[in-house]
């Protein structure tokens, strides 16, 4: 087996998981060229809630910060995470606005795009795909694992031979939960590896407690590409830790062979500054918790802070272990989707409002409708007619690629942001976020 390469996440997820991607440029900046040292496959830098964080809390232009990292990252991959037809966003965007978007990633430094959908249809993935290859940047294609009667080996095996067929250069097992048990990667692995010769990467969070463990499984059953974070922004609702994976594979024949002082001294670099965030709140110890019952319910960490602070703020906390029961019952009426954003966040809301209301489905929110239309894609099975009925009443539902039924709205967008923005960049800002980045912009 050859050596282990690894992805290195803390100025993406692991940022994101702890403290809500409140990591600054300013706090980034001067240590990359000590983390351009260590040795790494590649860095995750950009995507995922950063873009919308610098808009929204930071006052911050994502673009210009991607810049500023490429600038200072000379012998390191850059890596973004993207979903699919959603990019950064909560809706689907129009394949113009999808093109534009990773064209303009990739030529700002990102190598690497990894691209998944939150519903695992591939018809989501198809433009993004096309786009990345075109512009010769690294395609991983990542799939979203769940659990349930559906979601079997040989549902993963397809989907990865779609992605194959697609033009992928490595696939990515997203397990945004951290509810991949050891013995299930192990054997998950294996079968991909018997289908494919792509590199395979491992992508999962510590919520549950068997992240550490699972790693080790997929180490042994020979996955090429791992992600871990530093260790003051790892574990909790986090990835596994760097420099403990370093120190355990020293001597072995997958050993990634980093740079142990580069390591200590990104380490040292951080910890202050999350000293900071712990005094100041945003680091809230809940999130640093193992909490075993994610395998049960399949909650990610994000989504089990947002609730907790959800029912505080109805003054309904008592009823938290209720809508924990209540979530898995929701994710079956509606075709057992991966909770992943955005799903994750409606399936939450509407599991809130079923235990909040006294009746199931008395209130609905508009995504959940939009969902069940198949405005988001198509689950990985049919959702019930009693249900559909419930939620919908007699409406249609779509079956083409929702982004079909788009029209093209980039020069839409360029004339109603008009003067304040400077760039491509800044439009594509305003039609990911039109009211964050119309505001970013009227202030700067």
């Amino acid at each position: 087996m050859s050596k282990l390469k690894i992805t290195e996440t803390s100025l993406r997820d692991g940022h994101q998981s702890l403290i809500a991607t409140r990591l600054t440029t300013d706090e980034i900046l001067p240590i990359l060229p000590e983390m351009d040292k260590a040795g790494f496959y590649s860095m995750e830098v950009w995507g995922g809630a950063t873009f919308d964080s610098c808009l929204r809390f930071l006052n911050e232009d994502p673009w210009e910060r991607l810049r500023k990292i490429r600038a200072n990252v000379k012998n390191t991959k850059l890596q973004m995470l993207t979903r699919g037809q959603n990019l950064l966003g909560y809706r689907h965007y129009a394949d113009d606005i999808v093109e534009t978007f990773l064209k303009k990633a990739i030529y700002n430094g990102i190598d690497i795009v990894r691209v998944f959908d939150a519903l695992n249809d591939f018809r989501n993935s198809k433009k993004s795909i096309e786009v990345i290859k075109k512009e010769g940047a690294h395609c991983q294609c990542a799939i979203s694992y769940t659990i349930s009667p559906v979601h079997t080996l040989d549902y993963y095996l397809k989907l990865i031979k779609d992605f194959e067929n697609a033009g992928a250069d490595s696939i990515c097992i997203k397990d945004m939960s951290g509810i991949l048990l050891p013995q299930n990667a192990y054997e998950l692995i294996k079968a991909i590896k018997e289908i494919t010769n792509l590199p395979i990467e491992l992508h999962n969070h510590c919520t549950s407690g068997v992240a550490q463990m699972t790693m080790q499984r997929a180490i042994d059953a020979g996955i090429d590409i791992v992600d871990t974070a530093i260790s003051p922004l790892s574990s909790g609702t986090s990835q596994p830790c760097t420099e403990s994976l370093a120190f355990t594979l020293q001597g072995t024949e997958r050993d990634p062979e980093l740079n142990i002082a580069s390591l200590n001294n990104t380490a040292d670099y951080f910890k202050p500054i999350i000293s900071k965030y712990i005094d100041n709140g945003i680091l809230s110890p809940k999130v640093l918790m193992t909490e075993p019952k994610t395998l049960l319910y399949q909650v990610p960490g994000g989504m089990l802070s947002n609730l907790i602070s959800q029912m505080k703020s109805l003054n309904a906390s008592d009823k938290f272990e209720d809508v924990l029961a209540e979530i898995p019952k929701v994710r079956e009426d509606l075709g057992f989707p991966p909770l992943v954003t955005p799903m994750s966040q409606m399936v939450g809301a509407q599991a809130v409002f079923n235990i909040i209301s006294g009746g199931r489905y008395k209130i609905i929110p508009t995504e959940i409708k939009n969902y069940v239309k198949g405005q988001y894609g198509r689950p990985a099975v049919s959702i019930s007619e009693d249900i559909k009925k419930k939620i919908i009443g007699n409406e249609d539902v779509i079956t083409t690629r929702p982004a079909d039924l788009l029209s093209n709205e980039y020069d839409k967008m360029a004339a109603e942001i008009g003067e304040l923005a400077h760039s491509v960049e800044d439009v594509l800002s305003y039609a990911l976020f039109p009211q964050v980045a119309k505001t970013f912009f009227e202030k700067r």
